[in-house]
């Protein structure tokens, strides 16, 4: 740390998708990002599933033991406004980023461009402010129904970055309750840890601020804020909705320093940017007494082994001996 700068400025972008509308998504990311390039911003976070939408509220028309073909529309038009990464989409927000001279962390929808191209993975891309992609963070466990529209990933994109400010990495969502997969995102120095997310409960600022104390780093929180009126009115299966809030998602985005003290938000109902100016030389102090991958640590007892291979369903070809 002694060689990096000690101070950044930081965005949190609470906002909806346009939902189900990846280029329309795509287009609202580059407005924010440039309006986050005004406030002399470095580092910019977006929410979980942020291209094309996280969709809350919908079946997908399955149950146990069955799919309807509504179902299968709306999953179709959802994997249509999935992004290939790289891709058209990964350009256009990288050259936002570069506009603006900060890096940029997004949640997307991936369609996997390897094999079949029918599995979507919750990703979280990162750019520099270069323009370039530089890595990605697929979602190792989908929560719940999740698992019906999201494969998983796997420990080859436990992704960090080592940025001239600080190293950024992080967990997307309830992956943030894996103690195992927090560990190994401190055991790679996380400075500025990123929790996008879609959980606006109360718990989930306790969750925020414990990880922050654990880590002793600062943790960035970001939801969107989405009522049933973002979905588009043409969506099939959109009278499952019906019974539902108006608001179906409040926010609850926030910036948390590495002694778990709030410096920005919790920011609920409404689309908002939150900022803070984070001093790096924190993360150290907080340190003095806590670094649960150093001096608190007890490798005598307990282990970690964090394999982070990648896990390809099949390969082409003869291993040579």
């Amino acid at each position: 740390m002694g060689d990096t700068i000690q101070k950044v400025k930081v965005a949190v972008v609470q906002a909806a998708s346009v939902l189900f509308d990846k280029s329309g998504s795509v287009d609202k990311a580059c407005r924010l990002i440039n309006e986050t390039a005004n406030q002399g911003t470095k580092l910019v976070l977006f929410p979980e599933a942020f291209i094309p939408a996280y969709p809350r509220g919908l079946t997908f028309g399955t149950v146990i033991g069955s799919r309807s073909s509504s179902g299968r529309l709306t999953w179709q038009r959802y994997w249509s406004n999935a992004i290939d990464v790289p891709g058209p989409c990964t350009q256009l927000i990288g050259k936002a980023a570069r506009n603006a001279k900060t890096y940029v962390a997004i949640g997307v929808i991936e369609r996997d461009n390897q094999f079949s191209r029918g599995t979507l993975y919750c990703t979280l891309l990162y750019f520099g402010p270069d323009g370039r992609l530089l890595g990605k963070h697929r979602k190792l466990k989908p929560t719940a129904a999740e698992r019906l529209i999201w494969g998983e990933g796997d420990g080859s994109t436990l992704t960090t970055l080592d940025t001239e400010f600080g190293v950024v990495g992080g967990l997307i969502c309830w992956e943030n309750y894996m103690p195992l997969a927090r560990m190994a995102m401190y055991g790679k120095g996380v400075e500025i840890y990123l929790a996008p997310t879609a959980d606006s409960r109360d718990t989930w600022l306790a969750t925020l601020r414990h990880i922050a104390c654990e880590g002793r780093c600062y943790v960035l929180g970001c939801n969107q804020y989405v009522t049933k009126s973002n979905y588009p009115s043409d969506l099939e299966g959109l009278e499952e909705l019906e019974h539902q809030p108006e608001v179906l998602c409040r926010g609850g985005s926030m910036i948390v320093s590495p002694l778990g003290e709030i410096i920005a938000g919790p920011l609920y109902d409404r689309e908002d940017i939150l900022f803070a100016d984070l001093d790096l030389a924190e993360v150290a102090k907080g340190k003095f007494d806590f670094d649960v991958v150093g001096h608190y640590a007890r490798p005598d007892v307990f282990q970690l082994l964090v394999n982070e291979k990648p896990q390809p369903p099949l390969t082409f070809g003869n291993e040579e001996n």
